[in-house]
């Protein structure tokens, strides 16, 4: 039998079948990289491809010593607040001043991100790369970017965005594929800089957030959106056209840096179907293309991350806080209000604060942090905004050699002359700006760092007991953002793209 069987696997071979050659094909050879009897190039460790971009985190100076649940310090904030003349009279004493003094806190936040890794994930990587010290390092790596996201943007307790003015909407015959002759209504949502974060049309606004612990413990949080707006209602006109537009605005929330805008007719399903970063929006669409519907919001204000302490935007933005606040006026609904070029390189917005920051504090920006879109559009500025030629060439003697673009890195002080860096930060939301200041040109008494982060502890690796076949770490730090001088601080916001 054994003889036989081997004749016949000879004369299969010598005249095989095509059902044969695919058999021998798929099992031996396969059509995959990693199937059938082949090589596999496989290059060690994993790449990673993926950005850290933490500018903020990485300037701002860090000091140890934190104690109890919160930072305190006074301040005394003006002197002879009265202005009293310094004038006597014959053997007369002088006025009594005035002091201004006030109390500042700002408490600590732990931030906390964990991670695992399983025995057998470990064990498989085994002569690839270490899956454990790749975890650490990415965790680590995760909470430096959130760290970096709460410095520019977090609210913990400074701002409640409150209820969303209504909305004030307008028909118009043209621009869009609204019915004539229809009632529609419109919803509005403020966003903070974590609620726009977050948000999208595909996947909704966050209100309140429900987040599972590795622990099994659950924490519950504002997601950065203010309460929703009372409904707005526009009928279109019977114009005999099905091409209406509306033109829909709120007035600007201070603290929000974008809204969630939520449409359809009348006794329809009001979906979201835009978020925008000035405080209008037009609608161009009958129905919009979201899944969320307003009524999956609650009636409450969900602006607050209680978890997290106040970052540079929203100490700005606080009630009180004397940092320069510049909105850009509504304009025209759906389009807004664009920085202005002035005629001689420079832009008008800009300039006005800079000129505020010098006159109020003697104080100057040591840098300009911008969106793309608006560093992109500050170019556009500086050129069309000039008298004159401002433009020089660098004359290349290659043939054809031609460098295009604009690219503004730096701004000239109106008064003072100095170059202030512009930067792009990557969490920095369209429409905008914020001025940025490190350095004092005058003394404050025990104030070494205008801005600090006040740590009661630093960044530590914490690995939990093993309770299974996994090993379960976190990385933590914990800290606080102090800010000895908002009003040498300033944002311009509401800035519309061109």
């Amino acid at each position: 039998m054994i003889n036989e069987t081997l004749q016949l696997i000879t004369q299969a071979l010598q005249e095989p079948s095509l059902e044969m050659v695919k058999a021998f094909t798929t099992a031996l050879g396969g059509t995959g990289a990693t199937q059938g009897l082949k090589g596999y190039d496989l290059e060690a460790p994993a790449k990673t491809l993926y950005p850290v971009l933490t500018p903020l985190r990485n300037k701002i100076p860090r000091v140890g010593g934190g104690l109890g649940v919160q930072a305190n310090w006074k301040a005394i904030t003006g002197i002879n607040t009265a202005g009293l003349s310094a004038g006597a009279g014959e053997g007369r004493r002088g006025g009594i001043v005035t002091t201004a003094v006030a109390d500042y806190l700002a408490a600590y936040r732990t931030l906390v991100l964990d991670d695992y890794v399983t025995f057998q994930a470990q064990a498989a990587g085994k002569g690839y790369m270490d899956i454990t010290a790749a975890a650490v390092e990415g965790l680590l790596r995760s909470l430096m970017i959130q760290e970096e996201f709460i410095i520019l943007g977090g609210n913990g307790a400074a701002v409640a965005l409150g209820t969303t003015p209504t909305p004030t909407l307008a028909d118009v015959a043209t621009g869009g594929s609204c019915k004539l002759k229809t009632k529609y209504v419109v919803h509005c949502v403020a966003l903070t800089l974590e609620g726009y974060r977050n948000a999208s049309v595909a996947g909704g606004v966050p209100a309140v957030v429900s987040r599972a612990n590795g622990d099994g413990t659950t924490e519950i949080y504002g997601g950065g959106s203010g309460q929703k707006s009372a409904a707005a209602n526009v009928t279109t006109a019977d114009d005999g056209v099905n091409t209406h537009s509306i033109r829909a605005s709120v007035v600007a929330v201070s603290g929000a840096v974008a809204y969630a805008w939520y449409w359809g007719e009348d006794g329809q399903a009001l979906k979201l179907g835009n978020i925008t970063t000035i405080n209008s929006c037009l609608i161009t669409t009958p129905v919009a293309t979201g899944t969320q519907v307003i009524g999956d919001l609650p009636g409450s204000d969900n602006s607050k991350n209680a978890l997290i302490f106040d970052g540079l935007l929203y100490q700005i933005f606080k009630s009180g806080s004397g940092a320069y606040i510049k909105t850009m006026a509504t304009g025209t609904p759906g389009t807004g209000t664009p920085l202005t070029a002035d005629t001689k390189t420079g832009i008008v917005e800009i300039n006005e604060a800079l000129v505020s920051f010098w006159n109020n504090y003697k104080v100057s920006p040591t840098t300009i942090w911008v969106n793309g879109r608006e560093k992109r559009n500050m170019g556009a500025k500086v050129l069309t905004g000039a008298s004159g030629t401002v433009v020089t060439f660098a004359i290349d003697t290659r043939q054809g050699a031609v460098l295009g673009g604009v690219n503004v890195t730096g701004y000239i002080h109106p008064i003072t002359g100095m170059e202030i860096p512009v930067e792009v930060h990557p969490d920095l939301p369209p429409g905008t700006i914020l001025f940025e200041c490190m350095t004092l040109p005058y003394t404050l008494s025990g104030v070494q760092n205008v801005v600090q982060v006040r740590t009661r502890w630093e960044y530590m690796q914490i690995d939990w007991v093993l309770t299974s076949l996994k090993r379960d770490f976190s990385i933590t730090v914990d800290e606080v953002l102090q800010n000895y001088f908002p009003p040498a601080w300033g944002l311009i916001t509401n800035i519309a793209d061109g």
